[in-house]
């Protein structure tokens, strides 16, 4: 099996164990203060290492059966070709969805999740590679059933889709190394060059605390937008951005590999909390079979053996929920 291996020692993070090239890839009831605090709380290294699988493959995923009380929610129409045909965005990095050695499976915790899913509705898995553009129309116009793509819950996509989480949404600021920055809240900042991802929650915190700073009379930061995170990557070790705002476990596998650092996180639902969620389109009764079938992954434990292929443990939520209230 083609791979990598690495080591976790610190929240989700991906440690290479032997020299890798940096090639980089295009990529509410608990306050965010509460979750980034238990993130950031351990700093010991762990004695197991992991590998990560870059093969097409995947001999190594983990599955589950078929939960019959989830497959009997599964709507008619989509239940009728036995095809699950899920969304996910591949031109990224480890370990969420990125491209096989092959250049053109995609692979990555997000697959293994919606795997989880269709084993447990006792559907195949078509994986289509989407861009984060594109899978909204996607789903709209019903060329995607589903989407796993680190996909966070917030008001606006509320009002279009329907959700069933699986992990929490925790973003991360990359500099380059010796930077000095410490990125905690919107003083973090002030007077910087941001990178993010338009239409995401990172743009919206970003829009959010530029609107604190001005109202204090500080200086906001200027955003600089990127399709690709490997070109807002590229202007940071060329002294262009100062930072780059992006999921945190692709943040903590680029500093594995690359000649940047994560200096702060925030939740994606700041000020609240918020989390990652299978994504369908509202109303067409897919989601409480997702949200069904996740819990019978979540009971027989395949759930956290995926997060643990992919080092996302500490990213674990307690129960998939359906819709949760968020406030922005």
């Amino acid at each position: 099996m083609k791979g990598f291996h690495v080591e976790r020692i610190r929240l989700s993070r991906l440690v290479a164990a032997f020299p890798l090239a940096a090639v980089l890839l295009m990529t509410s009831c608990t306050s965010s203060a509460e979750i980034e605090a238990d993130a950031r709380a351990s700093d010991a290294p762990a004695d197991t290492a992991l590998v990560v699988d870059t093969s097409p493959e995947q001999a190594d995923r983990v599955r589950t059966d078929t939960d019959p009380d989830a497959a009997a929610l599964v709507p008619a129409d989509i239940a009728e070709d036995g095809v699950l045909r899920v969304g996910v965005t591949g031109a990224g990095d480890p370990p969420l969805g990125f491209l096989a050695d092959d250049n053109s499976t995609v692979v990555g915790s997000e697959v293994d999740i919606a795997q989880l899913v269709a084993d447990g509705l006792g559907l195949q898995l078509e994986v289509v590679n989407t861009t984060w553009e594109a899978w909204p129309l996607g789903v709209q116009s019903g060329d995607l059933e589903a989407v796993f793509s680190n996909v966070g819950v917030n008001a606006e996509r509320l009002q279009l889709f329907d959700f069933a989480t699986y992990r929490q949404g925790i973003m991360a600021f990359l500099a380059a190394p010796g930077s000095g920055l410490t990125i905690d809240d919107a003083e973090g900042i002030s007077g910087l060059s941001v990178g993010v991802g338009s239409g995401t929650n990172q743009e919206r915190i970003l829009l959010d605390w530029n609107a604190q700073l001005e109202a204090e009379g500080k200086e906001p930061a200027t955003l600089e937008y990127y399709v690709s995170a490997a070109d807002a990557l590229l202007a940071i070790q060329s002294g262009r951005l100062d930072t780059y705002l992006g999921p945190n476990p692709n943040a903590v596998y680029q500093e594995s590999v690359g000649d940047v650092e994560v200096v702060g996180t925030v939740n994606a639902g700041w000020p609240n909390t918020t989390y990652v969620a299978a994504t369908t389109l509202k109303g067409n009764g897919l989601a409480e079979a997702v949200q069904a079938s996740l819990q019978h992954a979540f009971d027989d434990g395949t759930y956290a053996a995926t997060l643990a292929r992919w080092g996302l443990s500490d990213e674990a939520v307690d129960a998939p929920e359906l819709n949760p209230a968020v406030a922005s």
